[in-house]
Protein backbone atom coordinates (compact mmCIF):
# COMPACT_ATOMS: atom_id res chain seq x y z
CA UNK A 1 0.00 0.00 0.00
CA UNK A 2 2.87 2.55 1.19
CA UNK A 3 4.04 1.69 -2.74
CA UNK A 4 0.62 2.36 -4.20
CA UNK A 5 0.61 6.03 -2.44
CA UNK A 6 4.04 6.82 -3.67
CA UNK A 7 3.19 6.11 -7.34
CA UNK A 8 -0.41 8.09 -6.67
CA UNK A 9 1.94 10.81 -5.15
CA UNK A 10 4.39 10.97 -8.68
CA UNK A 11 1.64 10.51 -10.90
CA UNK A 12 -0.23 13.83 -9.15
CA UNK A 13 2.82 15.83 -8.91
CA UNK A 14 3.84 14.53 -12.85
CA UNK A 15 0.07 16.14 -13.44
CA UNK A 16 0.71 19.31 -11.77
CA UNK A 17 3.72 19.68 -14.08
CA UNK A 18 1.61 19.41 -16.74
CA UNK A 19 -1.01 21.98 -15.34
CA UNK A 20 1.98 24.38 -15.17
CA UNK A 21 2.71 24.28 -19.31
CA UNK A 22 0.71 26.47 -21.27
CA UNK A 23 -1.51 24.62 -24.11
CA UNK A 24 -0.44 24.57 -27.59
CA UNK A 25 -1.34 27.06 -30.04
CA UNK A 26 -3.34 26.27 -32.88
CA UNK A 27 -1.88 26.53 -36.29
CA UNK A 28 -3.53 29.81 -37.68
CA UNK A 29 -2.61 31.50 -34.68
CA UNK A 30 -2.32 34.82 -35.22
CA UNK A 31 -0.68 37.44 -32.18
CA UNK A 32 -2.25 40.40 -32.58
CA UNK A 33 -1.61 43.91 -30.66
CA UNK A 34 -3.87 46.53 -30.21
CA UNK A 35 -2.03 49.30 -32.31
CA UNK A 36 -2.45 46.64 -34.85
CA UNK A 37 -5.70 46.09 -34.68
CA UNK A 38 -6.19 49.95 -34.40
CA UNK A 39 -4.90 49.99 -37.95
CA UNK A 40 -6.56 47.23 -39.34
CA UNK A 41 -9.90 48.76 -38.10
CA UNK A 42 -9.55 52.55 -39.57
CA UNK A 43 -8.13 50.39 -42.65
CA UNK A 44 -10.84 48.36 -43.70
CA UNK A 45 -14.22 48.67 -41.47
CA UNK A 46 -16.81 48.82 -44.05
CA UNK A 47 -18.96 50.51 -41.65
CA UNK A 48 -16.68 53.16 -41.33
CA UNK A 49 -15.97 53.01 -45.38
CA UNK A 50 -19.58 53.94 -45.91
CA UNK A 51 -19.90 56.77 -43.48
CA UNK A 52 -16.92 58.45 -45.42
CA UNK A 53 -19.11 57.81 -48.75
CA UNK A 54 -21.48 59.87 -46.20
CA UNK A 55 -19.57 62.85 -46.02
CA UNK A 56 -18.00 62.51 -49.51
CA UNK A 57 -21.66 63.08 -50.80
CA UNK A 58 -22.51 66.11 -48.33
CA UNK A 59 -18.75 67.74 -49.70
CA UNK A 60 -20.43 67.37 -53.10
CA UNK A 61 -23.56 69.36 -52.07
CA UNK A 62 -21.43 72.40 -51.33
CA UNK A 63 -20.32 72.54 -54.68
CA UNK A 64 -24.24 71.75 -56.03
CA UNK A 65 -25.50 74.78 -54.07
CA UNK A 66 -22.87 77.13 -55.38
CA UNK A 67 -23.42 76.48 -58.80
CA UNK A 68 -25.67 78.63 -60.82
CA UNK A 69 -28.79 78.07 -62.56
CA UNK A 70 -28.63 77.24 -65.82
CA UNK A 71 -29.82 79.67 -68.47
CA UNK A 72 -32.58 78.84 -70.48
CA UNK A 73 -32.61 79.01 -74.67
CA UNK A 74 -35.57 79.13 -76.44
CA UNK A 75 -36.22 78.95 -80.28
CA UNK A 76 -39.53 79.73 -81.82
CA UNK A 77 -39.84 78.63 -85.56
CA UNK A 78 -43.15 79.19 -87.57
CA UNK A 79 -44.24 75.79 -88.95
CA UNK A 80 -46.17 77.19 -92.08
CA UNK A 81 -45.71 80.41 -94.25
CA UNK A 82 -48.57 80.37 -96.00
CA UNK A 83 -47.49 82.98 -98.16
CA UNK A 84 -44.70 80.79 -100.00
CA UNK A 85 -46.33 77.61 -99.12
CA UNK A 86 -43.46 75.79 -97.36
CA UNK A 87 -43.07 73.94 -93.76
CA UNK A 88 -40.59 75.58 -91.26
CA UNK A 89 -39.32 78.48 -93.53
CA UNK A 90 -36.22 79.23 -92.29
CA UNK A 91 -35.44 81.27 -95.03
CA UNK A 92 -35.82 85.46 -94.69
CA UNK A 93 -39.31 85.05 -96.04
CA UNK A 94 -39.98 82.86 -93.00
CA UNK A 95 -40.22 83.68 -89.20
CA UNK A 96 -37.56 82.54 -86.86
CA UNK A 97 -37.44 83.74 -83.02
CA UNK A 98 -34.54 83.33 -80.40
CA UNK A 99 -34.99 83.90 -76.83
CA UNK A 100 -31.80 83.17 -74.10
CA UNK A 101 -32.84 83.73 -70.18
CA UNK A 102 -30.80 83.94 -66.98
CA UNK A 103 -32.46 83.29 -63.19
CA UNK A 104 -30.20 85.21 -60.87
CA UNK A 105 -30.85 84.56 -57.02
CA UNK A 106 -31.54 87.91 -55.25
CA UNK A 107 -31.14 88.13 -51.45
CA UNK A 108 -27.82 86.04 -50.86
CA UNK A 109 -30.25 82.36 -51.88
CA UNK A 110 -27.19 80.93 -53.81
CA UNK A 111 -24.89 81.84 -50.30
CA UNK A 112 -27.50 80.96 -47.70
CA UNK A 113 -27.52 77.30 -49.15
CA UNK A 114 -24.04 77.15 -49.45
CA UNK A 115 -23.81 77.75 -45.78
CA UNK A 116 -26.47 75.04 -45.05
CA UNK A 117 -24.60 72.22 -47.40
CA UNK A 118 -21.94 72.89 -45.39
CA UNK A 119 -22.96 72.59 -42.01
CA UNK A 120 -24.30 69.65 -43.39
CA UNK A 121 -21.47 68.74 -44.30
CA UNK A 122 -20.44 69.12 -41.09
CA UNK A 123 -22.64 67.44 -39.24
CA UNK A 124 -21.60 64.66 -41.32
CA UNK A 125 -18.09 64.52 -40.73
CA UNK A 126 -19.11 64.73 -36.70
CA UNK A 127 -21.10 61.45 -37.43
CA UNK A 128 -18.05 60.02 -38.58
CA UNK A 129 -15.65 60.71 -35.88
CA UNK A 130 -19.01 59.52 -33.94
CA UNK A 131 -19.20 56.36 -35.36
CA UNK A 132 -15.28 56.08 -35.16
CA UNK A 133 -15.29 56.32 -31.29
CA UNK A 134 -18.25 54.32 -30.98
CA UNK A 135 -16.37 51.37 -32.87
CA UNK A 136 -12.73 51.89 -31.52
CA UNK A 137 -14.85 51.87 -27.46
CA UNK A 138 -16.33 48.41 -29.11
CA UNK A 139 -13.07 47.53 -30.79
CA UNK A 140 -10.66 48.07 -27.51
CA UNK A 141 -13.03 46.71 -25.65
CA UNK A 142 -13.28 43.10 -27.42
CA UNK A 143 -9.61 43.50 -27.58
CA UNK A 144 -9.08 42.97 -23.98
CA UNK A 145 -11.78 41.05 -23.10
CA UNK A 146 -10.50 38.67 -25.68
CA UNK A 147 -6.90 39.08 -23.99
CA UNK A 148 -8.80 38.29 -20.52
CA UNK A 149 -10.33 35.26 -21.46
CA UNK A 150 -7.59 33.50 -22.96
CA UNK A 151 -5.87 34.21 -20.03
CA UNK A 152 -8.64 32.25 -17.90
CA UNK A 153 -8.42 29.35 -21.04
CA UNK A 154 -5.33 29.01 -19.89
CA UNK A 155 -6.41 28.27 -16.07
CA UNK A 156 -8.82 25.74 -17.65
CA UNK A 157 -6.28 24.05 -20.27
CA UNK A 158 -3.66 23.26 -17.08
CA UNK A 159 -6.52 21.65 -15.11
CA UNK A 160 -8.22 19.65 -17.15
CA UNK A 161 -5.19 18.40 -18.65
CA UNK A 162 -4.05 17.80 -15.03
CA UNK A 163 -7.66 16.28 -13.76
CA UNK A 164 -7.64 13.66 -16.98
CA UNK A 165 -4.37 12.57 -16.11
CA UNK A 166 -5.72 12.26 -12.67
CA UNK A 167 -8.81 10.32 -13.83
CA UNK A 168 -7.10 8.43 -15.31
CA UNK A 169 -4.74 7.35 -12.72
CA UNK A 170 -7.93 6.86 -10.26
CA UNK A 171 -9.64 4.31 -12.86
CA UNK A 172 -6.87 2.03 -12.91
CA UNK A 173 -6.15 2.08 -9.31
CA UNK A 174 -10.14 1.78 -9.42
CA UNK A 175 -9.82 -1.40 -11.51
CA UNK A 176 -7.43 -3.06 -9.50
CA UNK A 177 -9.20 -2.46 -6.66
CA UNK A 178 -7.31 -0.24 -4.46
CA UNK A 179 -10.04 2.58 -4.35
CA UNK A 180 -13.79 2.72 -3.94
CA UNK A 181 -15.92 3.72 -7.52
CA UNK A 182 -17.76 6.45 -6.03
CA UNK A 183 -14.03 8.63 -5.39
CA UNK A 184 -13.76 7.92 -8.99
CA UNK A 185 -17.44 8.93 -10.53
CA UNK A 186 -17.09 12.58 -7.72
CA UNK A 187 -13.30 12.93 -9.83
CA UNK A 188 -15.02 12.30 -13.29
CA UNK A 189 -17.92 14.65 -12.30
CA UNK A 190 -15.53 17.30 -11.08
CA UNK A 191 -13.80 16.80 -14.92
CA UNK A 192 -16.78 17.10 -16.64
CA UNK A 193 -17.57 20.09 -14.81
CA UNK A 194 -14.15 21.83 -15.83
CA UNK A 195 -15.01 20.73 -19.51
CA UNK A 196 -18.12 22.59 -19.78
CA UNK A 197 -16.83 25.54 -17.72
CA UNK A 198 -14.57 25.49 -20.42
CA UNK A 199 -16.17 24.73 -23.25
CA UNK A 200 -18.40 27.50 -22.72
CA UNK A 201 -15.83 30.21 -22.24
CA UNK A 202 -14.36 28.72 -25.74
CA UNK A 203 -18.15 29.62 -27.35
CA UNK A 204 -17.34 33.02 -25.36
CA UNK A 205 -14.03 33.49 -27.26
CA UNK A 206 -15.13 32.42 -30.56
CA UNK A 207 -17.86 34.81 -30.49
CA UNK A 208 -15.23 37.50 -29.44
CA UNK A 209 -13.39 36.56 -32.52
CA UNK A 210 -15.79 37.26 -34.78
CA UNK A 211 -17.16 41.06 -33.51
CA UNK A 212 -12.97 41.72 -33.57
CA UNK A 213 -13.15 40.10 -37.74
CA UNK A 214 -15.94 42.47 -38.43
CA UNK A 215 -14.76 45.09 -36.78
CA UNK A 216 -11.25 44.99 -38.47
CA UNK A 217 -13.15 43.74 -41.71
CA UNK A 218 -10.83 40.50 -41.81
CA UNK A 219 -11.58 37.45 -43.88
CA UNK A 220 -9.40 34.87 -42.80
CA UNK A 221 -10.52 33.05 -40.59
CA UNK A 222 -7.25 33.85 -37.97
CA UNK A 223 -7.32 32.56 -34.27
CA UNK A 224 -5.88 36.14 -32.99
CA UNK A 225 -3.98 35.93 -30.15
CA UNK A 226 -4.27 39.29 -28.29
CA UNK A 227 -0.74 40.70 -26.81
CA UNK A 228 -0.81 43.36 -24.26
CA UNK A 229 1.57 45.24 -22.07
CA UNK A 230 0.38 43.49 -18.33
CA UNK A 231 2.48 46.30 -16.69
CA UNK A 232 0.97 49.34 -18.15
CA UNK A 233 -2.49 47.82 -17.92
CA UNK A 234 -1.81 47.73 -13.89
CA UNK A 235 -0.55 51.10 -14.14
CA UNK A 236 -3.81 52.37 -15.47
CA UNK A 237 -4.57 55.43 -12.29
CA UNK A 238 -7.55 57.92 -12.03
CA UNK A 239 -5.24 59.80 -9.59
CA UNK A 240 -4.20 62.26 -12.14
CA UNK A 241 -7.34 63.42 -13.55
CA UNK A 242 -10.50 64.87 -11.55
CA UNK A 243 -14.22 64.45 -12.32
CA UNK A 244 -15.02 67.82 -13.15
CA UNK A 245 -12.11 68.09 -15.83
CA UNK A 246 -13.13 64.88 -17.35
CA UNK A 247 -16.40 66.23 -17.76
CA UNK A 248 -15.22 69.62 -19.05
CA UNK A 249 -12.76 67.41 -21.51
CA UNK A 250 -16.32 65.58 -23.52
CA UNK A 251 -18.06 69.34 -23.60
CA UNK A 252 -15.00 70.04 -25.97
CA UNK A 253 -14.23 66.64 -27.53
CA UNK A 254 -17.35 64.38 -28.11
CA UNK A 255 -18.33 64.14 -30.98
CA UNK A 256 -21.66 63.57 -31.02
CA UNK A 257 -21.69 66.87 -29.34
CA UNK A 258 -20.03 68.96 -32.02
CA UNK A 259 -22.36 67.14 -34.75
CA UNK A 260 -25.66 68.86 -32.16
CA UNK A 261 -24.22 71.91 -32.23
CA UNK A 262 -23.30 71.82 -36.24
CA UNK A 263 -26.95 71.36 -36.44
CA UNK A 264 -28.20 74.04 -34.21
CA UNK A 265 -25.86 76.27 -36.89
CA UNK A 266 -27.22 74.09 -39.88
CA UNK A 267 -31.13 75.12 -38.98
CA UNK A 268 -29.90 78.83 -38.60
CA UNK A 269 -28.42 78.82 -41.71
CA UNK A 270 -31.55 76.90 -43.02
CA UNK A 271 -33.94 79.60 -41.63
CA UNK A 272 -31.43 82.52 -43.19
CA UNK A 273 -31.96 80.53 -46.36
CA UNK A 274 -36.17 80.14 -46.30
CA UNK A 275 -35.91 84.14 -45.72
CA UNK A 276 -34.03 84.24 -48.50
CA UNK A 277 -36.28 82.18 -50.72
CA UNK A 278 -39.25 84.71 -49.65
CA UNK A 279 -37.41 87.35 -52.33
CA UNK A 280 -38.05 86.54 -56.11
CA UNK A 281 -35.35 85.62 -58.89
CA UNK A 282 -34.73 87.92 -60.87
CA UNK A 283 -34.70 86.61 -64.61
CA UNK A 284 -32.93 88.51 -67.43
CA UNK A 285 -33.30 87.95 -71.23
CA UNK A 286 -32.19 88.54 -74.55
CA UNK A 287 -34.95 88.45 -77.47
CA UNK A 288 -34.37 88.22 -81.34
CA UNK A 289 -37.68 88.14 -83.35
CA UNK A 290 -36.55 88.45 -87.32
CA UNK A 291 -40.22 88.87 -89.24
CA UNK A 292 -42.90 88.42 -86.32
CA UNK A 293 -42.57 91.81 -84.35
CA UNK A 294 -43.85 95.28 -85.49
CA UNK A 295 -40.32 95.91 -87.15
CA UNK A 296 -37.51 93.24 -89.04
CA UNK A 297 -34.88 92.00 -87.18
CA UNK A 298 -36.30 92.56 -83.72
CA UNK A 299 -34.01 93.36 -80.77
CA UNK A 300 -34.81 93.36 -77.16
CA UNK A 301 -34.34 92.98 -73.25
CA UNK A 302 -36.17 91.63 -70.82
CA UNK A 303 -36.52 91.76 -67.27
CA UNK A 304 -39.32 89.39 -64.85
CA UNK A 305 -39.78 88.90 -61.16
CA UNK A 306 -42.45 86.98 -59.31
CA UNK A 307 -44.72 89.40 -57.34
CA UNK A 308 -44.70 88.31 -53.87
CA UNK A 309 -48.57 88.81 -53.30
CA UNK A 310 -49.71 85.08 -51.98
CA UNK A 311 -46.51 83.12 -51.39
CA UNK A 312 -44.09 84.65 -49.22
CA UNK A 313 -42.56 81.30 -47.94
CA UNK A 314 -44.43 81.83 -45.23
CA UNK A 315 -44.46 78.38 -43.92
CA UNK A 316 -41.19 77.13 -44.82
CA UNK A 317 -39.91 80.02 -42.66
CA UNK A 318 -41.99 79.06 -39.67
CA UNK A 319 -41.17 75.53 -40.02
CA UNK A 320 -36.98 76.38 -40.18
CA UNK A 321 -38.22 78.60 -36.94
CA UNK A 322 -39.20 75.74 -35.22
CA UNK A 323 -36.67 73.20 -36.30
CA UNK A 324 -33.82 76.05 -34.54
CA UNK A 325 -35.85 75.67 -31.33
CA UNK A 326 -35.64 72.00 -31.74
CA UNK A 327 -32.18 71.47 -32.41
CA UNK A 328 -31.33 73.89 -29.28
CA UNK A 329 -33.68 71.50 -27.06
CA UNK A 330 -31.82 68.36 -28.77
CA UNK A 331 -28.12 70.11 -28.14
CA UNK A 332 -29.07 71.04 -24.22
CA UNK A 333 -30.28 67.24 -24.32
CA UNK A 334 -26.95 65.85 -25.56
CA UNK A 335 -24.77 68.24 -23.14
CA UNK A 336 -27.09 66.34 -20.00
CA UNK A 337 -26.03 63.79 -21.47
CA UNK A 338 -22.62 63.91 -22.39
CA UNK A 339 -22.05 64.93 -18.28
CA UNK A 340 -23.74 62.04 -17.35
CA UNK A 341 -22.14 59.53 -19.10
CA UNK A 342 -19.05 60.91 -17.69
CA UNK A 343 -20.27 60.92 -14.17
CA UNK A 344 -21.49 57.44 -14.63
CA UNK A 345 -18.29 55.90 -15.92
CA UNK A 346 -16.01 57.66 -13.44
CA UNK A 347 -17.98 55.88 -10.96
CA UNK A 348 -17.55 52.97 -12.41
CA UNK A 349 -13.82 53.23 -13.14
CA UNK A 350 -12.99 54.33 -9.96
CA UNK A 351 -14.75 51.62 -7.89
CA UNK A 352 -13.67 48.90 -9.74
CA UNK A 353 -10.24 50.40 -9.49
CA UNK A 354 -10.45 50.26 -6.08
CA UNK A 355 -11.66 47.05 -6.13
CA UNK A 356 -9.00 46.03 -7.88
CA UNK A 357 -6.07 47.83 -5.72
CA UNK A 358 -7.63 46.12 -2.74
CA UNK A 359 -7.30 42.85 -4.01
CA UNK A 360 -4.50 40.71 -3.71
CA UNK A 361 -3.61 39.45 -6.94
CA UNK A 362 -0.17 37.54 -5.89
CA UNK A 363 -1.08 33.62 -7.43
CA UNK A 364 2.68 32.24 -6.51
CA UNK A 365 1.06 31.25 -3.31
CA UNK A 366 -2.22 29.70 -4.60
CA UNK A 367 0.65 27.76 -6.84
CA UNK A 368 3.05 26.68 -3.93
CA UNK A 369 -0.08 25.68 -1.94
CA UNK A 370 -1.34 23.52 -5.09
CA UNK A 371 1.44 21.23 -4.93
CA UNK A 372 0.93 20.56 -1.50
CA UNK A 373 -2.61 19.81 -2.09
CA UNK A 374 -1.72 17.38 -4.75
CA UNK A 375 0.42 15.55 -2.78
CA UNK A 376 -1.27 15.71 0.65
CA UNK A 377 -4.84 13.97 -1.39
CA UNK A 378 -2.23 11.30 -2.61
CA UNK A 379 -1.07 10.34 0.37
CA UNK A 380 -4.81 10.28 1.69
CA UNK A 381 -4.01 13.37 3.90
CA UNK A 382 -7.15 15.05 2.75
CA UNK A 383 -10.52 13.71 1.97
CA UNK A 384 -12.53 13.75 -2.08
CA UNK A 385 -14.37 16.84 -1.20
CA UNK A 386 -11.41 18.97 0.45
CA UNK A 387 -8.83 17.79 -2.45
CA UNK A 388 -11.73 19.45 -4.49
CA UNK A 389 -12.75 22.54 -2.78
CA UNK A 390 -9.51 23.43 -3.07
CA UNK A 391 -8.82 23.07 -7.11
CA UNK A 392 -12.77 25.03 -7.53
CA UNK A 393 -11.05 27.81 -5.40
CA UNK A 394 -7.57 27.66 -7.25
CA UNK A 395 -9.51 27.61 -10.66
CA UNK A 396 -12.34 30.10 -9.40
CA UNK A 397 -9.31 32.46 -7.74
CA UNK A 398 -7.55 32.92 -11.34
CA UNK A 399 -10.73 32.95 -13.21
CA UNK A 400 -12.37 35.63 -11.25
CA UNK A 401 -8.94 37.64 -11.18
CA UNK A 402 -8.87 37.71 -14.62
CA UNK A 403 -12.48 38.90 -14.56
CA UNK A 404 -11.87 41.72 -12.97
CA UNK A 405 -9.02 42.74 -14.41
CA UNK A 406 -10.87 42.78 -17.76
CA UNK A 407 -13.40 44.57 -16.06
CA UNK A 408 -11.38 47.38 -14.74
CA UNK A 409 -9.85 48.24 -17.69
CA UNK A 410 -13.11 47.71 -19.36
CA UNK A 411 -13.96 50.26 -17.39
CA UNK A 412 -11.19 52.50 -18.22
CA UNK A 413 -12.14 52.19 -21.84
CA UNK A 414 -15.92 53.08 -20.98
CA UNK A 415 -14.49 56.48 -19.51
CA UNK A 416 -12.56 57.33 -22.27
CA UNK A 417 -15.32 56.69 -24.48
CA UNK A 418 -17.31 58.89 -22.17
CA UNK A 419 -15.03 61.42 -22.86
CA UNK A 420 -14.79 61.22 -26.24
CA UNK A 421 -10.86 60.47 -26.70
CA UNK A 422 -8.05 58.50 -25.06
CA UNK A 423 -7.36 59.89 -21.68
CA UNK A 424 -6.17 56.32 -20.47
CA UNK A 425 -3.87 54.57 -22.75
CA UNK A 426 -2.61 51.23 -21.79
CA UNK A 427 -0.70 50.37 -25.13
Amino acid sequence: MQRFFYLLTASLLLGLSIRTQAAPLRADTVRLTLPEAEKRFVESNLNLLAQRYNVSAAEAQVLQAKLWDNPTISLEQNAYNPQTRKALDVTRTGNTAVQVQQLFAIAGRRKAATSVAQQNALVEQFNFEDLVRTLRFQLRSTFYDLYYKQQSVGVYDKEVASFERTVGLYQSQYSKGNIALKEVIRLKAFLFQLRNEHQALLNDIASEHADLRVLMGDTSGAYYLPNADSNRLRSLSLADRSEEQLVDSAQVYRADLKARQASVQQQAQNLRYQRALAAPDLALGYVYDRAGNYIQNYNAVTLGIAVPIFNRNQGNIRTAQNQVEVSKAQLGQQQLVVKNDVQEAWRQARQTDQLYQGTDRETSDFDRLMKGIDESYAKRNLTLVEFLDFYESYKNNLVQLNNLRASRVRAFEQLNYAVGRPVFKAE
